[in-house]
C-alpha cells in the first residue's frame, strides 16, 4: 500500500517527519534510484528505498483483526465535517484501519477493521463473491412473488439489475415479517430499494455473518480482536475464491460455459 514517504521514513527511524521530509529535500532519499520530491508516495513492500545509499529495511506490519458490532446512528466512513460519531471512535487502536462491510448509518451489525489490505481488498471486491448475511425486518408480510423476485434480482432505480439472493422468512405476523438474507454483492442501500421497489419497506437491517466470520453475541457498540482460527478460515476462504476468479477468468462466466455447452448439444440455454 502505497504512503508518504516522509511517513515510511519516520516510522523506519529516520526521526519525525519533518526530518524525513529534510532529508528528501536534501536529495539524500532515492526511490526506485530516482530522487522523490515532497510529497512523494511509496510502497515499502515493492519499492526499493534508499537513504544515503542504504537501504530501507521492511518493517513487519502487526496484523490486526477486529470485528464490531455497528450501531444503528454511527457511521461507517469518516464524517469529514468531524460531527458525527463513526466505528473509528468506538475502537481505539492506533493505526490506519480497512472498514470492510460498509453499512449504512441506519443499519446495524457486523463490520471487520484491519490493516490486513491484501485481505480487506478480497473480502470487498464483488469479483470475490464473499457471502454477507442479514437479519431484515420488513413492515409487509411478504407473499410467494415477492420473495421469488428478490431471489432472482430485481432492477434498481440506476438501472442495475441485483445478483440473485437467497431470501427465506423466519418469522412473521400481522405487521411484518423477518428476513434471512444471503448475497455477495452490496451496493449502497441496496437491501432497502430492493425492498421498496417489491413493496416491503425495510423497518431495519442487521449483518450477522461476513464470508466464515460471525456476528455471535457482540452487543451494538462492542468490538473483539479475531481469533488466529477465525483469522485462518477468512483467509483460506479468500484464497478459495481467488482460485475461484482465476478459473473463471481463463474459462468464462458460469452462464457462458453453460451456454456454450448447450450449443455445443444442438440445444437451448439455460441456468441450473
Amino acid at each position: 500500500m502505497e504512503e508518504r514517504l516522509q511517513k515510511i521514513l519516520s516510522r523506519a527511524g529516520y526521526g519525525s517527519r519533518r526530518a524525513s521530509e529534510e532529508l528528501i529535500t536534501a536529495k539524500r532519499v532515492k526511490v526506485n534510484d530516482k530522487l522523490p520530491i515532497l510529497g512523494s508516495k511509496a510502497d515499502i513492500e515493492h519499492d526499493h528505498i534508499t537513504v544515503d545509499g542504504k537501504t530501507l529495511p521492511k518493517i513487519e506490519e502487526h496484523k490486526v483483526y477486529i470485528a464490531i458490532n455497528k450501531p444503528k446512528g454511527v457511521l461507517s466512513d469518516n464524517d469529514p465535517e468531524g460531527l458525527r460519531k463513526t466505528v473509528r471512535d468506538l475502537v481505539p487502536v492506533p493505526g490506519h484501519l480497512f472498514a470492510v462491510g460498509r453499512l449504512d448509518m441506519n443499519s446495524e451489525g457486523l463490520m471487520l477493521l484491519t490493516n490486513d489490505g491484501e485481505l480487506a481488498n478480497h473480502l470487498t471486491h464483488p469479483r470475490y463473491e464473499h457471502e454477507k448475511e442479514y437479519d431484515v425486518q420488513v413492515v409487509a408480510r411478504p407473499d410467494e412473488e415477492q420473495l421469488a423476485i428478490w431471489r432472482r434480482g430485481v432492477v434498481l432505480e440506476d438501472g442495475h439489475r441485483t445478483a440473485p439472493a437467497k431470501v427465506k422468512i423466519e418469522s412473521s405476523n400481522s405487521n411484518g415479517a423477518w428476513l434471512k438474507i444471503i448475497m455477495h454483492e452490496g451496493r449502497k442501500r441496496q437491501i432497502r430499494e430492493v425492498g421498496n421497489r417489491i413493496g416491503l419497506p425495510v423497518q431495519r437491517i442487521i449483518r450477522v455473518r461476513i464470508s466464515t466470520l460471525l456476528l455471535g453475541d457482540l452487543k451494538p457498540g462492542e468490538w473483539r480482536y479475531l481469533t488466529p482460527n477465525e483469522v485462518k478460515q477468512l483467509q483460506t476462504q479468500s484464497k478459495e475464491h481467488e482460485g475461484t476468479d482465476s478459473t473463471l477468468k481463463r474459462t468464462g462466466s458460469p452462464r457462458r460455459q453453460i451456454t456454450a455447452r448447450s450449443r455445443l448439444k444442438g440445444g437451448k440455454s439455460g441456468s441450473i
